[in-house]
């Protein structure tokens, strides 16, 4: 809640005019206690799963095979309407039921670190550092984390609900076991605990995060993806890898960028296997990219 009464009040506190994303800002905040805008993050969340993977899911659903095998990671494998609704609706269930939750009784944590909710609004490149940031530690700490669960017993008890999806779909991003819902939610809030930021950024950063996981578990590889430009993206092919090997995966661990698997030698499975499939292109010309042989 903004402690000024009136937009008078906040441009003389500020000394200054607010700016129209600032006006709009104070407009709808001014009377909104903090704890309910946190609260958006429930709505927001459930609002980007629903709507980020449909474009693709009614493409693979309603094109023809034709158009979109090209594209697929594995076309050999096609999904049943009933099959993309019953992960929508086992994972908005397991999301309502963990992050839901989580929402409402993380507020303090919220506080202490400093989320700020006032004014003045942060500039685009104080949002864009944040998030670069926020970026680098989820994808450090969510890649040994992420090596836990492969594991045997994490694996067992765990990670292998969400690897039901050998050949993922947008849909499939988020779906996991409850335990690794919440797990994976820490790398997630320790950017915005080590440098805080504004909630609307708090905001972005999920929104964003949310967007690039159903990114990756999409399917299909476009070559017109702009997430291609962003240097050392891993992107839907990096990830779809570590599916289609499952649980004997011990490639491509990384959530976002592929720095930590080059690093620590974690990539190898994924080389050797892009290496195959080029001695293969080049040899038959072969094109699908996980129709080969699994290696690891």
């Amino acid at each position: 809640m903004i402690p000024y009464a009136s937009a008078a009040a906040a441009e003389a506190a500020l000394g200054r005019s607010m700016t129209w994303a600032e006006a709009a800002w104070f407009r709808y905040s001014a009377r909104t206690p903090d704890y309910l805008l946190y609260c958006h993050n429930i709505a927001i969340l459930f609002v980007v799963y629903t709507v980020a993977p449909l474009p693709l899911a009614l493409l693979e659903l309603r094109a023809p095979p034709k158009l979109t095998s090209p594209y697929k990671l594995q076309p050999r494998v096609r999904l049943s309407p009933a099959a993309f609704l019953r992960c929508y609706k086992d994972t908005a269930r397991v999301l309502l039921l963990t992050v839901g939750a989580l929402q409402l009784v993380s507020y303090p944590a919220v506080k202490m670190v400093g989320i700020r909710t006032g004014l003045p609004l942060p500039s685009l490149g104080e949002t864009a550092a944040q998030l670069l940031v926020y970026f680098l530690v989820e994808d450090y700490l969510g890649y040994w984390i992420h090596r836990l669960l492969h594991t045997g017993w994490g694996y067992d008890k765990i990670h292998h609900v969400h690897h039901e999806y050998a050949a993922p779909i947008g849909f499939a991003a988020p779906y996991a076991h409850w335990a690794e819902v919440i797990v994976l939610g820490f790398p997630a809030f320790a950017g915005p605990a080590i440098v805080p930021c504004h909630m609307t950024t708090f905001w972005l950063w999920f929104v964003i995060r949310h967007i690039e996981a159903i990114d990756t578990h999409s399917g299909f590889n476009f070559p017109f993806n702009p997430t291609k430009l962003i240097p050392f993206y891993g992107g839907s092919e990096y990830h779809d890898y570590h599916h289609y090997v499952g649980r004997r995966s011990q490639s491509n661990f990384a959530s976002v960028f592929t720095f930590c698997d080059y690093i620590y030698g974690t990539d190898k499975g994924y080389r050797y296997h892009k290496a195959s499939l080029a001695k293969l292109k080049d040899g038959n010309g072969a094109s699908d990219a996980f129709d080969t042989s699994k290696q690891d």
